[in-house]
This record gives structure tokens, C-alpha cells and sequence, in this order.
């Protein structure tokens, strides 16, 4: 009959010693430098801007701040006053909706030399950072000379910005595309352009649509507030009853300007949904 072994007997392995977590502060760490930098930049912030608290919450400011909410809280919902105020909601959205799709277009003309690599990719890269680092408003007041007041100077001005910040995003999903299918097809012989249709383009198709779903989201913010240079919309109607202090107009776009966007919201939510 064969011993057992007495196991209880053989001593255990040492166990290792827990792995204390990593010090806070490392000089070697990049990361901890960059979290000092921002640290004294929001001091120095605070330090160089006249913030002046005290009169923020005063008693009279809060006073005065409860009668303006309370103001707004009594909107103005006359019929004759709702037709222009849904006229100029349709207005908005369709500035939006259209200077989008310009910048789609514009942009991705912009994105493919962008994408490549030489001297034309610097032109390129240098014209999307003008359009983009221009604001809507400035390019609203610069066409304003050339198209006059009215929604066209504010359609231009949002394909103008919006074709500098979706050219660099298409940009950016064009280099970082699978390139194993088009040079499959490009040692086939077939052309550039063939190549992006049926190469590049459907792998990036779904960042494009998000990108171009985003900034039309920004845009309808965006083309509510060039109304208040004279480019037509809910800002114009905006800016026109706020100048006069009349309380329930204002507050009556401004609840247009929340349904709008929420509006396009949930569209732009169902068509990411839909689409995959």
C-alpha cells in the first residue's frame, strides 16, 4: 500500500509583495508637467481678469437678475407674432441646413489634396486653417458688404467655417483609412478618382456622416446667433425685440431656438441610429 504524501507538511511559497501605486509627482512624467502648466495658466487667469464677485452676487444683482427670469417666464404666444416667429424658425434651419451642405462639399474638395502629401497638402492644410480660425460672425460681416442683409450673407458665412473645420476632419478619416484597398487598385491601374469612390470612401462614409450630423447640430446654435448682424432668422428677431426690452418676445425665440435644436437633435440622433 502506497504512502500519501503529507502535504500540509511542505511549507507555502512566499507571497510576493503587494505593487505599491505610482508616486503623484514624477519629474520624468510628462503628463504631471502639463497638469502644472494649466494649473498656473487658470491662476494667472483668474488673477489678470477683473472678476468682480462681490457685485455678481449682490443682493441688488440677484434683484435685478430675478426680475429678468421673471420676465422671460411670461412668453408671448399671439398668432399674428407666432407666424413671424415661425417663419423665421423655418428661415434658421434652412441657413443651417444649407451651409452645411455647402461645407460638406467644400470641405471634402478641400480634404483630398489635404490628405496627400507635397506642396499641395501645405496650400491646402493653410486655406482649411483660414476658413476655420475665421468665426461665423466675422465672415457674416464681411459678406454682408457683397450680398447685403438677409439669410445669404449668414448661409455663406456657415459654409465658409464649416468647410475649414470638416475639411480638416475629412482630411484626418482619408489618412486614416485602410490603405490596402486602394493600392490593390492602384497597381490594377485604375484612376485616383475611382479609387476613392470605391476604396476610401465607404470605409470613412460613417465618420463623415457623424462629423457633418455635429456640425449641423452647431450650426442651427450658430445660425441663430448671426441673426443679430442683419443675416435674417431667429437672430435677427432676436436681436431686434432684446434692443426694445420687450421680455416676451425675446423669451418666445428663445424657446423657438431650444425647440429647433432639439429638434434637430433627435433627427440627428435617429439617423446615426438608422444608419448603423
Amino acid at each position: 500500500m502506497k504512502a500519501i504524501p503529507d502535504i500540509a507538511c511542505k511549507p507555502l511559497p512566499a507571497q510576493l509583495p503587494s505593487q505599491l501605486p505610482p508616486p503623484l509627482w514624477d519629474a520624468r512624467c510628462k503628463a504631471c508637467w502639463y497638469v502644472v502648466f494649466i494649473a498656473l495658466l487658470t491662476i494667472a487667469s483668474f488673477w489678470s481678469l477683473d472678476l468682480q464677485w462681490g457685485k455678481f452676487l449682490s443682493l441688488d444683482a440677484i434683484q435685478k437678475m430675478g426680475r429678468f427670469v421673471a420676465e422671460l417666464l411670461t412668453p408671448n404666444f399671439e398668432t399674428p407674432f407666432l407666424n413671424k416667429l415661425w417663419w423665421a424658425t423655418l428661415e434658421t434651419l434652412a441657413m443651417s441646413a444649407l451651409g452645411t451642405l455647402l461645407a460638406v462639399v467644400l470641405g471634402l474638395l478641400l480634404a483630398l489634396p489635404a490628405s496627400h502629401s507635397g506642396a499641395v497638402r501645405t496650400i491646402t492644410r493653410a486655406a482649411l486653417n483660414a476658413l476655420r480660425s475665421i468665426p461665423e460672425l466675422i465672415w457674416a460681416t464681411l459678406l454682408l458688404i457683397a450680398a447685403g442683409l438677409g439669410p445669404m450673407a449668414g448661409t455663406l458665412a456657415l459654409a465658409l467655417h464649416t468647410s475649414g473645420v470638416l475639411g480638416r476632419l475629412f482630411a484626418e478619416a482619408i489618412e486614416n483609412s485602410e490603405g490596402s484597398p486602394a493600392m490593390a487598385l492602384r497597381t490594377s491601374g485604375v484612376s485616383e478618382l475611382k479609387i476613392f469612390f470605391y476604396a476610401t470612401l465607404p470605409q470613412i462614409m460613417p465618420q463623415l456622416i457623424s462629423y457633418t450630423l455635429y456640425r449641423w447640430e452647431n450650426n442651427i446654435r450658430a445660425a441663430a446667433v448671426l441673426g443679430v448682424v442683419g443675416a435674417g432668422g431667429l437672430g435677427a428677431m432676436l436681436s431686434f425685440h432684446m434692443s426694445l426690452f420687450q421680455m416676451a418676445e425675446t423669451s418666445s425665440v428663445l424657446l423657438a431656438m431650444l425647440a429647433l435644436v432639439v429638434l434637430v437633435d433627435a433627427l440627428s440622433y435617429w439617423i446615426r441610429k438608422a444608419l448603423g
